[in-house]
């Protein structure tokens, strides 16, 4: 793998693999995520995400092929390395039978770099006590301590793997306008991997969307979502065949009405379904959120590679 600064690329990818017996998690993954912004990462489920993370941060190794994060080989982190490196998963694991205050001084002892501003802007989006002990905390103060904690250690780049997941709406939205403080401050490159497009479309500049462990997308959310488009078409009988309908998604037939999903088609869909016997034609713009859905949908149905 070519050699780059850490300030021009924070992950970098070369054919990445890793198998589990006979299933292929990760499949000759070329990725490359440049530093600063917010990248979200997002796939159905088994599209390699976790294993990617893991790799990534050392605690698993891959079956061929290599990859960098902060300009290391992610399988000779030293310490100094893994400090340049905050993680925050779902779980939002922390010891239930220490005291906020205590494990706030622990952390402050272990990270040269700890930025008391920073966490006391984040924690300050929460009704956490330093009294109380951590096990006492809601699941939404849970997660915001662990991204206060987070936070404060100065990473060059964060790591958030599902961190909202099952949060109420309130405590999402004070992790988010969290989040969204630490990057507007410039302290780090975040990657984001949720199922929740809202949340994505919400703070995400980059959108990385893997698919059985290869790289199916990267663009920014908006470029994306011009790509796909809705089109309703009145067509009085069955209409064409799916195998021919170009770009095709989704198809559904709702109230007497043709409903296609489409990937980078134009205005010649519409003479397309019009050749086919439309009346009328009409296209409608999508959410991030339906057309990410779609287009996992239509990959995930079809077989993988050999």
């Amino acid at each position: 793998m070519t050699d780059t600064t850490p300030s021009e690329y924070v992950v970098e990818t070369e054919a990445l693999c890793k198998r589990y017996g006979a299933k292929l998690a990760l499949d000759q993954l070329d990725l490359r995520i440049a530093s600063s912004r917010i990248h979200a990462i997002v796939g159905a489920n088994g599209a390699g995400k976790s294993t990617l993370f893991r790799i990534l941060l050392g605690f698993l190794p891959p079956s061929s092929g290599q990859a960098r994060i902060l300009g290391r080989d992610s399988q000779q982190l030293t310490p100094t390395d893994r400090g340049r490196i905050g993680f925050v998963n779902e779980e939002h694991t922390l010891p239930n039978w220490m005291r906020v205050s205590a494990v706030t001084a622990m952390q402050r002892r272990h990270y040269p770099r700890w930025n008391q501003r920073a966490f006391d802007e984040v924690i300050g989006h929460y009704h956490v006590l330093p009294e109380q002990k951590v096990g006492q905390l809601s699941r939404g103060e849970r997660a915001g301590f662990n991204l206060a904690l987070t936070l404060a250690q100065g990473p060059e780049l964060l790591v958030l793997d599902e961190p909202t997941l099952g949060l109420d709406v309130v405590a999402k939205r004070a992790f988010l306008e969290s989040l969204l403080y630490s990057n507007a401050a410039g302290q780090c490159t975040v990657i984001y991997c949720s199922h929740q497009m809202e949340e994505v479309e919400r703070v995400a500049d980059n959108l990385i969307i893997l698919e059985r462990g290869r790289l199916a997308n990267m663009s920014a959310p908006d470029d994306f979502c011009a790509r796909v488009t809705h089109w309703v078409a009145d067509i009085p009988f069955a209409g064409p065949p799916p195998a021919s309908v170009p770009g095709l998604l989704q198809a559904q037939r709702i109230d007497g009405l043709h409903h296609y999903l489409v990937l980078d088609q134009d205005e010649d869909f519409a003479a397309f379904l019009r050749a086919s016997g439309a009346r009328s034609v009409q296209s409608m713009p999508v959410s991030l959120d339906r057309a990410v859905n779609g287009f996992l949908a239509k990959n995930h149905a079809m077989p993988a590679a050999a």
